[in-house]
């Protein structure tokens, strides 16, 4: 990405233009020495994490444009987003018991034992649901609990 100021504004382009009109003169094949003359600097975008940062503030910092990475600002409130992370760890945790469902139900219509290797699955997986639930109730911050990742 290239980016040049214009009468005190930074304007971006996705490369070196093919044609680009500056100062009256208009100039139809640029290439990197002639972008270059004509103040064309290379855009650096810093590395963020768009969950929670975000880009803002294009400016020019050494030989080339930049931008600053500022916090997001995050409407929710903390009870609402662990609610949030809450019912997204109840839909992992539901879709892996509904693999097994089968045998919970058949045992329900016939009578069939529930083989014990999946009582202990479903079991772990309870149990891993309600500490993973505890440890995102537990979380003191709006941008914790946007971060947190939940693995099962």
């Amino acid at each position: 990405m290239k980016a040049i100021e214009i009468n005190g504004e930074i304007k971006t382009f996705g490369s070196i233009p093919k044609k680009f009109n500056h100062n009256g003169k208009l100039y139809l094949s640029l290439n990197e020495t002639t972008s270059s003359e004509l103040g064309f600097k290379d855009v650096v975008t810093p590395t963020f994490d768009g969950r929670v940062e975000e880009l803002s503030n294009l400016h020019l910092d050494g030989d080339v444009y930049t931008y600053d990475v500022i916090d997001k600002t995050i409407k929710e409130t903390l009870a609402e987003l662990k609610e949030q992370k809450v019912a997204e760890l109840k839909s992992i945790v539901g879709s892996k018991l509904s693999v097994t469902d089968w045998y919970v139900i058949r045992q329900a219509d016939a009578g069939t034992d529930i083989p014990q290797d999946i009582k202990d699955d479903r079991a772990a997986l309870r149990t891993a649901s309600d500490l993973i639930e505890a440890e995102i109730n537990a979380l003191t911050t709006k941008k914790s609990v946007v971060l947190f990742d939940i693995t099962i």
